[in-house]
């Protein structure tokens, strides 16, 4: 039997979960075990997991668990460098030399552990069979036009809070930019075409923001790009992985640009390929905008976007990803074995 270990969220802010209640029913219905730990966070309520035959844990319990049960989450683990001793999915950040994703790997190592990274669990086409990434995109552009307006108004971009819905987010994005009395600014979204470029497109066309959208074609011949500095926004959706062009370096912070604002969704400034070489940290929730240069460019790149739209996030990733958590009794096969040899590759490399 499958044992099914859904952890609680312990990063702040976090409100998503990577399964819902519904979807515990099926897997309950298919034979797994299904343990759900308590969360006074999570978007979706604890009682329906309950209701849905789920078994309930205290929350942060998952350390304690049976040896074969699997534990699923979504960020990152707490760093407390203790041995990991189970089989985890979720979101490792592990395998572009991250610091932390490097620490990461050695508390499987120590533990004997196994972690089946949700960024690389593809058909066997490469593709990812589930990703955030439409509402990290939507969410990014919008705390993108928040900061634009933010400045335009002398200041830079204040906190960000969950947002009860899309619509709820349009409309309080869309005040603050009329509040600063100025025409719409000139965007351009590279990676147009995947998930996250579509999700930033949108929310950007939906603010009546003109959007020039670029994708693996506009970017073939390696970079930099002056043609992005001719935007007031930029926002990047293309992973950091070998063989990415350099969007833009150090010669975007000279005073002859339009750019204003770079809204980095796809967020990894410590690897080695990150793309934008004008920052050298995420931002958060309390302060989004990073200021580079002068005159004004401001740098969004909170790591967690989705969280920003907690139930329509988690219930789009759920649908996603349910007919592949149905495998799992199969988990030497398909999906989940690539995943662990990819794990076992990087593990090697310690």
């Amino acid at each position: 039997m499958v044992h099914l270990w859904v952890r609680s969220e312990s990063r702040p802010n976090e409100r998503r979960v990577g399964i819902t209640p519904e979807g515990v029913g099926t897997l309950i219905a298919q034979g797994f075990r299904v343990t759900v730990e308590d969360s006074p966070h999570r978007i979706l309520p604890t009682r329906d997991y309950a209701a849905a035959g789920a078994e309930i844990a205290p929350e942060g319990s998952w350390p304690d668990a049976p040896a074969d049960a699997i534990i699923y989450g979504l960020k990152e683990l707490p760093e407390t460098g203790t041995p990991l001793l189970h089989r985890h999915i979720m979101f490792g950040h592990a395998y572009k030399g991250q610091p932390a994703g490097l620490e990461l790997l050695r508390r499987f190592r120590a533990g004997g552990g196994l972690l089946y990274d949700l960024e690389y669990l593809t058909g066997a086409d490469g593709r990812r069979l589930a990703a955030f990434g439409y509402w990290a995109g939507f969410a990014g552009a919008a705390v993108s036009l928040k900061a634009w307006a933010a400045q335009k108004r002398g200041g830079i971009c204040g906190p960000v809070s969950t947002f009860a819905s899309q619509t709820v987010m349009c409309d309080a994005i869309r005040a603050e930019i009329d509040a600063t009395g100025l025409p719409r600014p000139r965007a351009i979204v590279i990676g147009a075409l995947g998930r996250v470029g579509s999700g930033a497109s949108d929310l950007l066309t939906r603010m009546g923001v003109a959007v020039t959208k670029w994708d693996m074609a506009e970017t073939a011949g390696g970079g930099p790009y002056p043609q992005i500095l001719m935007h007031d926004l930029f926002i990047n959706c293309i992973l950091a992985q070998p063989g990415a062009p350099v969007f833009i370096d150090q010669d975007a912070l000279s005073p002859a640009r339009i750019l204003s604002v770079i809204g980095d969704v796809a967020c990894d400034p410590t690897s080695e390929f990150n793309p934008i070489k004008v920052y050298d940290r995420v931002t958060d929730w309390a302060q989004p905008a990073l200021r580079v240069a002068d005159p004004p460019l401001d740098v969004m790149a909170i790591d967690n976007l989705p969280s920003l739209l907690p139930l329509e996030s988690s219930v789009d990733f759920a649908g996603q990803i349910l007919p592949v958590l149905a495998t799992l009794d199969r988990i030497d096969q398909d999906a989940w074995g690539r995943a662990e040899a990819l794990f076992q590759h990087h593990l090697a490399r310690l």
